[in-house]
């Protein structure tokens, strides 16, 4: 039975314990934390990772998650740029990061081995394997031998940093993010809300509760204010149209998360080298603009697994997925760059025309989203 070794239990990592698990390999799981788990507060999981879930048999995560709704735009103010309306794009479903992760490990079978409190600290590569050295909290150092290693270690991957150590690593976007779920009773569908060089957004969960996230410009590690993190984020939007002072309000300010945003530069490094695959944020971190970057990991995990099973030939089947996965996720870490940089403008000059550009864009897709279906009842 071949064996893998997957370093790092996020969603990217479980995802491809169950898929290799799926594909007959034997895969031991090592995870820094102390115990499995996520933290962070909603996701959104697009059609096409909740497709891969569903092929590895996850189960529950559309019953689980609120689908979402076609939401607008709006100014500080108020005042709407494109109207929140069904204008045919695709939708993805809200779940609390956590609840999605327990929803991927309970899918976890015999064949894999789950060792937390294991901290990687370097690998080995021969012809037959590789070689995993790692920490535990209380023990000394310990190898793990495999016959392939995938790296599913996060933004500032140690296993990256061991294949590739003349990369730069992750650069930072020039803003910060905010994130809480609030209980508040609310009627408004959600959406955006874009200021000078700030966001507010945000979106209802299946138990009622709303998710929301905000987007500040700062430099990089500012400390935060003496009242905390919920002070902090209350004095940037507090001021700004409805709900948002009420969803701030409802949020228990020990739960407000902070974290100033990196992803990787273009071009990004190879995802494999020999028997060492990048999956996740270890190999294409991103911004989170899109929502795609959790996705995107659960989409690696299901394209390693498609690949492993058309073949027996390893080296061929990882060199598939690094010309499947790369080219696709690095246009996403472009994408999602651009749309924070016009997010987070903060010139009024520029902000007035990035305003009136996003109005008549609005204008134009409601036009062909009617006209479509006005076309599609004909038919």
């Amino acid at each position: 039975m071949r064996t893998a070794i997957v370093v790092g239990a996020g969603i990217g990592g479980a995802t491809a314990a169950v898929a290799l698990e799926q594909c007959g390999w034997q895969v031991t799981v090592l995870e820094r934390a102390p115990e499995l788990g996520e933290i962070g507060a909603g996701i959104s999981v697009w059609p096409s990772a909740v497709a891969v879930l569903e092929d590895l048999g996850v189960q529950g995560v559309e019953k689980a998650a609120a689908t979402g709704s076609a939401a607008g735009m709006r100014q500080p103010s108020g005042r709407w740029l494109v109207a929140a309306a069904d204008i045919g794009v695709e939708i993805p479903v809200m779940i609390h990061r956590a609840q999605l992760h327990d929803l991927i490990t309970a899918r976890f079978g015999p064949g894999i081995i789950v060792r937390t409190g294991i901290t990687f600290t370097g690998l080995a590569e021969d012809d037959s394997g590789v070689t995993i050295t790692g920490t535990g909290l209380d023990s000394g150092g310990e190898e793990f031998r495999a016959d392939l290693v995938i790296a599913a270690d996060g933004i500032r991957s140690i296993t990256r940093r061991t294949l590739h150590p003349s990369h730069g690593g992750p650069r930072y976007s020039g803003y910060t993010a905010y994130r809480g779920i609030a209980e508040a009773d609310i009627s408004d569908g959600g959406g955006e809300t874009w200021g000078r060089g700030q966001r507010f957004g945000f979106a209802r969960l299946i138990d009622g509760r709303i998710y929301w996230y905000a987007t500040a410009n700062r430099e990089a590690g500012r400390p935060v204010g003496p009242g905390g993190i919920h002070d902090d984020v209350t004095k940037l939007f507090g001021d700004w149209h409805e709900p948002i002072p009420a969803l701030l309000a409802g949020t228990p300010p020990e739960t407000v998360l902070q974290n100033d945003i990196y992803d990787l530069p273009v071009p990004l490094v190879p995802f494999v080298q020999g028997r060492v695959v990048l999956l996740g944020d270890a190999a294409h971190a991103m911004t989170p603009n899109l929502g795609r970057g959790a996705c995107s990991a659960i989409e690696d995990a299901g394209a390693l697994a498609r690949h492993l099973r058309a073949t027996e030939d390893l080296p061929a089947a990882l060199t598939q997925y690094d010309a499947e996965r790369r080219p696709a996720t690095a246009k996403l870490v472009k994408r999602s760059r651009s749309i924070g940089t016009i997010g987070q403008l903060d010139n009024r000059v520029l902000c007035t025309l990035r305003d009136g550009f996003l109005g008549v864009g609005g204008k134009v897709a409601g036009l062909l989203a009617r006209r479509r279906r006005v076309e599609q009842s004909r038919v």
